[in-house]
């Protein structure tokens, strides 16, 4: 798969003609995925913007990170005559691993930074509650998804960049979900700052969320977490929008 793919390092042999690959070069001169980086910078646009979008395609390609950053270099190279800023890296960066991670993810059951079950897993899990009408006398009403969402904070180790202490966050916060709901709930990561339990709609949930609540309060005490209980919609494909949706909140 390209995506782990390495490009060769200089071989050094008498052929002149034996060099470094090269990122692909389209007909703007740019490498490709790079033309709109390169509209954006001579035009004074967001580029920021516009880099994080080609992370992601270029993910999506299957480039590895040493092409990604080698098209880069030679974009900004081209139209400025120096090196692209850090910012600019990471936001390049920070959307091809991302995106790259979120591919990963689709491929397992669990989520590889948290030990969570991964987005992919708790879909299947509702697709297969839907498919038997949720196996209880209340069908699919009789489950909901618990959701928290762990505060951002302002702290250096929890800039946006920092993606391990991030993980470690939610893994020690799915490990005080699995306290309050140790039965055979499914705990699973969604998106970058959400942890969900999808588990039964009974009369001992309003208590089992609030001690999850205290629970995740005495983990971070400088700023509450919020929690909430979502409902599970009519049909299996309003659930995976759903999904979606608080995984892109």
């Amino acid at each position: 798969m390209r995506i782990f793919a390495v490009r060769g390092r200089r071989l050094t042999v008498a052929d002149p003609g034996v060099s470094e690959p090269e990122p692909t070069v389209e007909r703007s001169g740019l490498p490709h995925r790079f033309e709109a980086v390169g509209e954006a910078l001579t035009s004074g646009s967001d580029v920021i913007g516009v880099c994080a979008v080609a992370g992601q395609e270029l993910a999506r390609d299957g480039a590895s990170v040493e092409e990604t950053l080698a098209g880069l270099r030679d974009t900004w190279r081209c139209l400025t005559g120096a090196d692209p800023s850090y910012d600019v890296v990471t936001a390049l960066l920070t959307a091809w691993s991302e995106t790259t991670l979120g591919y990963l993810n689709q491929l397992s059951c669990e989520d590889p930074l948290t030990g969570l079950s991964s987005q992919a897993h708790l879909r299947s899990r509702l697709s297969e509650l839907y498919r038997l009408g949720g196996g209880t006398d209340a069908g699919i009403g009789g489950f909901a998804l618990v959701v928290f969402e762990m505060p951002s904070g302002d702290e250096p180790s929890d800039e946006p960049d920092d993606h391990f202490t991030r993980a470690m966050r939610l893994a020690r916060s799915g490990e005080l979900a699995r306290t309050a709901f140790a039965r055979d709930e499914t705990v699973a990561r969604l998106g970058l700052h959400r942890v969900a339990i999808l588990t039964r709609r009974d009369g001992h949930l309003g208590r089992r969320v609030r001690v999850l609540r205290t629970l995740l309060d005495g983990a971070e005490p400088d700023a509450p977490v919020h929690v909430w209980i979502e409902g599970l919609p009519g049909t299996d494909a309003v659930a995976g929008m759903l999904l979606d949706e608080l995984a892109r909140g």
